[in-house]
């Protein structure tokens, strides 16, 4: 679907990452999908070219199962959100503060989620506003209390 949108490297990168992930777990793709499957691939392969396909490819393939199915699925999220608190958070703005908690700097968050660094400044703000918070500490704090009190979010 995102290479019939135009989108040819997050196209590639989520073939890329489903690929590993069957590596990892030791299934195949079902022989009814592989014509379209070699098609695909073959069609994004000279729409991007060589290097750009490759360098995509890999990028996915580095992906843990959680961050793809995140990739796949980010900026589908709930269409109306309150203007403040957790629940308010837009599902990238939530992976920042999931990478944020885990040790993780502007540059390195920007790798992990195939944005910029400027980028993730800006989601940054948005969480600060949200949540009422002035500094990287407290939402490290807030999100820690926020992870004891509703584990499954």
């Amino acid at each position: 679907m995102a290479g019939r949108k135009g989108s040819h490297r997050e196209a590639v990168r989520i073939f890329g990452a489903a690929a590993a992930i069957r590596d990892r777990i030791g299934t195949v793709r079902f022989k009814t999908w592989d014509a379209a499957y070699q098609d695909s691939v073959t069609a994004l392969r000279e729409v991007m070219g060589e290097a750009d396909f490759e360098a995509a490819w890999a990028e996915g393939a580095v992906l843990s199962t959680e961050e793809a199915i995140a990739y796949a699925q980010r900026g589908r999220g709930a269409r109306k959100r309150p203007a403040s608190g957790w629940d308010a958070l837009t599902p990238a703005e939530r992976d920042v503060v999931r990478l944020v908690s885990e040790g993780l700097g502007n540059s390195d968050i920007a790798t992990r989620l195939f944005v910029s660094p400027r980028t993730v400044q800006s989601h940054l703000t948005h969480v600060y506003t949200k949540l009422g918070l002035t500094s990287r500490v407290q939402l490290a704090q807030e999100a820690a209390r926020h992870a004891q009190a509703s584990p499954n979010s």
